[in-house]
């Protein structure tokens, strides 16, 4: 394994950049040649192209317009946000503002806005003129109306063509600019687009305010009927239902309903209790004055307790007496008479509390059931009340609510009546477009050396391009890569005038003496490539005819003819050329002769006097000669010129056009196959030496003819045609 094998191995495949540079060598004159016409070219459109200037105005688009009066709400469009320039922008490019401009402008009329008929049309136009049956459709009538809109559309395309709208980024500025061959109308142009715009946003925001103004006094009108309407309802309801103050009058239902009800609640207490306490005289019995008197709800009376402690204190007295004066002593008497007096009263006392206590709860029910009526009544009169409130609040609430919403649409009415005859405009000049003095474009200079660079890569890719899909045989390394063959030799293309064939003897010609040293190369690789066999014939073939193996073959024998005696044989019994090439007559015998056996060996050869080499012409061309060459008298002639001659070269027909060569190939001891560089492609070289393979001939190598060797900078093929270096002279024949 070589250095490079391992290369690419461990690396990869490489970029063979040299083999590029050389293909780019190659062909360098061509690339520049393409390079500069198509320059010249460019040069000569860009002096027919029209300049074109571009004049640029830049405006102020304000966020917040000044206002007498703020009411943006009647506009509905924040000029706060990203949006409100964004739709500033797209209105400056409208349809609306580009037809103004054409109108003010009166632009239809300029050269820039009149559409010639371009050549395309020109010539779709003719072809339909000299067609009949193109124009049987039938042609579409329009009013002037139509006509007039349909070269307007054609105007606006035109015109937003020309025109850009560009936002300065992170500012409230735009430019606006505008195209024309015309300097002073491309500045008018953008000035009086932005001028337009301007005028159209006042005028739109003055139509606003009219027309909400006219919508405000419209709905005022609607608005004062209702809170009239209103407020009359609010007062017949007061009159009708005689309400002085309907929020006092409900207080008072209120405090009223609250005292009764408190009432009613003290009197249902003092019932209960009573009640309880007529339901125990009951059980107790109305005459059971002792029983009566132990209850609480008596003995808690405020009369009997002062009629008990007399009684008390009468016993206390009567005790005391009782312990000084005997039981009918005055004073004992007197004392039993004032207790009994005492007691007599506390039952009086008792029976009269039973009593009342009776009349009380008679009285309390009573008092109840009165405080239950008013109660029922009061209740109805407050429900009476609230349901008056509510309404009258209902009318006073809408009544407030019309008068809010008049007094709003009237303080809204006034501002837009006095501020309907101002606006601020929209957008301001900062800097207004003036006459460009220098064209836009085109950038002639900028054109040709893009041009020139352009179609010299164009040219250089096109020419890889090429390289890559040429599958023809150039280098040693095509022929060792792409056909597997061993590389005998390489002559040189040697440039010929017209009408001129290159010398048959141009090796023993001084002045070809790089084509002889590369005969004498290939002659050198044959021998030394054929050592361990026997190599005395030796057939030279091609794929097609015209790849220069008779001359391969002529020289080739003059080149052996300087080491020992060497016949050439024409074996193209079809085309034979050698005989001409060599002025030998047509009518000389030659190999088909010999082997027919009408004519004998020396009558056959003719020697040429400059080369030394015995030449067998084809001779009379017969009929059959795939025939006479597979015949067994052919080979036997060939074994007898061996033991004549040191070398036998044989040109045969080419391999693609006959069989001529396989069956000469058979015989020979070795097949060398002349391949044109650059001209041969490889797939029939292929076909040729497989059926060479086929034939089971022995192919000694390529020999790659007509190489331009100022394209090939092939490392191997230096060796091949320096000789000129190397010696003067041709070596001389050896005896």
């Amino acid at each position: 394994m070589n250095y490079q094998d391992e290369k690419e191995l461990t690396h990869g495949p490489s970029v063979d950049f040299l083999y590029y540079l050389n293909v780019f060598l190659s062909v360098k004159w061509r690339i520049l040649g393409f390079a500069v016409v198509v320059t010249l070219l460019s040069i000569m459109v860009t002096l027919t192209i029209v300049p074109k200037y571009i004049a640029t105005a830049t405006l102020l688009i304000e966020s917040e317009q000044a206002q007498a009066i703020s009411f943006d709400e009647v506009y509905g469009l924040s000029s706060a946000k990203e949006e409100y320039y964004l739709t500033q922008f797209e209105v400056i490019k409208s349809d609306s503002i580009a037809r103004e401009v054409i109108q003010k402008l009166n632009l239809q009329s300029h050269k820039d806005f009149t559409q010639k008929p371009s050549l395309v049309d020109e010539i779709k136009n003719s072809v339909k003129s000299s067609i009949p049956f193109l124009n049987v459709k039938d042609k579409t009538t329009f009013s002037e109306k139509e006509v007039a809109d349909r070269k307007m559309l054609g105007l606006l395309s035109t015109f937003k063509s020309k025109l850009w709208v560009t936002p300065i980024r992170k500012t409230q500025l735009v430019r606006i600019s505008f195209e024309s061959s015309d300097p002073k109308l491309a500045a008018l142009v953008a000035n009086t687009v932005s001028e337009v715009y301007i005028e159209s946003q006042m005028r739109a925001k003055m139509g606003v305010t009219q027309e909400a103004s006219n919508w405000l006094n419209s709905r005022l009108s609607k608005l004062r009927s209702q809170l009239d309407d209103s407020e009359l309802r609010l007062q017949n309801f007061r009159e009708d239902q005689q309400l002085v103050d309907i929020e006092g009058i409900a207080g008072l239902a209120t405090q009223e309903l609250e005292q009764i009800s408190q009432q009613l609640v003290e009197a249902r207490n003092e019932k209960n209790n009573l009640e309880s306490i007529n339901r125990v005289i009951s059980e107790y019995g109305n005459n059971n004055l002792e029983l009566l008197g132990s209850m609480p709800e008596i003995t808690s009376h405020q009369v009997v307790q002062n009629v008990k402690r007399e009684v008390v204190i009468v016993e206390r007295k009567l005790s005391d007496l009782s312990e000084v004066y005997g039981p009918k002593h005055p004073k004992i008497i007197s004392a039993k008479a004032e207790l009994a007096t005492v007691k007599n009263n506390l039952n009086k006392q008792i029976k009269g509390l039973v009593t009342g206590i009776e009349k009380e709860l008679n009285r309390i029910t009573r008092t109840v059931s009165a405080l239950e009526r008013d109660l029922v009544k009061i209740r109805a009169e407050y429900q009476d009340i609230t349901r008056k409130e509510t309404k009258y609040n209902q009318l006073k609430r809408e009544v407030e609510t019309n008068r809010n919403i008049f007094n709003t649409f009237l303080s809204r009415s006034k501002e837009t009546e006095v501020t309907s005859d101002f606006s601020s405009a929209a957008a301001r000049f900062t800097d207004r477009a003036y006459a460009p003095k220098d064209p836009a474009k085109p950038n002639k200079k900028l054109i040709v050396v893009l041009a020139f660079v352009a179609s010299l890569g164009f040219a250089v890719v096109m020419s890889f391009i090429f390289d890559a899909l040429n599958d023809t045989v150039k280098t040693k390394n095509d022929v060792e890569g792409k056909l597997a063959q061993r590389m005998l030799g390489l002559l040189p293309n040697v440039p010929m005038p017209k009408k001129s064939v290159f010398p048959i003897h141009a090796y023993l010609d001084d002045n070809y003496r790089r084509f002889a040293e590369s005969v004498r190369t290939f002659r050198t690789s044959l021998l030394l490539t054929q050592l361990d066999r026997d190599h005395k014939v030796i057939a030279v073939t091609s794929s097609s005819p015209g790849e220069g193996k008779t001359t391969t073959s002529a020289n080739l024998a003059m080149s052996l003819a300087q080491m020992g005696k060497v016949l050439l044989i024409d074996a193209d019994l079809r085309k034979p050329s050698i005989a001409k090439r060599f002025d030998i007559p047509v009518f000389h015998p030659g190999l088909s002769n010999l082997i027919i056996g009408t004519e004998q060996f020396s009558e056959c050869v003719h020697v040429d006097g400059q080369s030394g080499v015995a030449i067998m012409p084809s001779g009379q061309i017969p009929g059959n000669p795939l025939e006479l060459l597979s015949s067994s008298r052919f080979n036997e002639v060939l074994d007898v010129l061996k033991t004549k001659y040191d070398h036998i070269i044989i040109d045969t027909p080419p391999t693609q056009a006959v069989s001529d060569a396989l069956v000469i190939s058979q015989s020979a001891d070795s097949v060398i196959y002349v391949v044109k560089s650059d001209v041969t492609r490889i797939k029939p070289i292929k076909a040729g030496i497989e059926r060479l393979f086929e034939s089971k001939a022995h192919v000694a190598g390529i020999v790659l003819n007509k190489v331009d060797m100022s394209k090939n900078k092939d490392e191997h093929s230096h060796g091949y045609y320096d000789y000129y270096d190397y010696s003067q002279k041709p070596e001389q024949p050896t005896s």
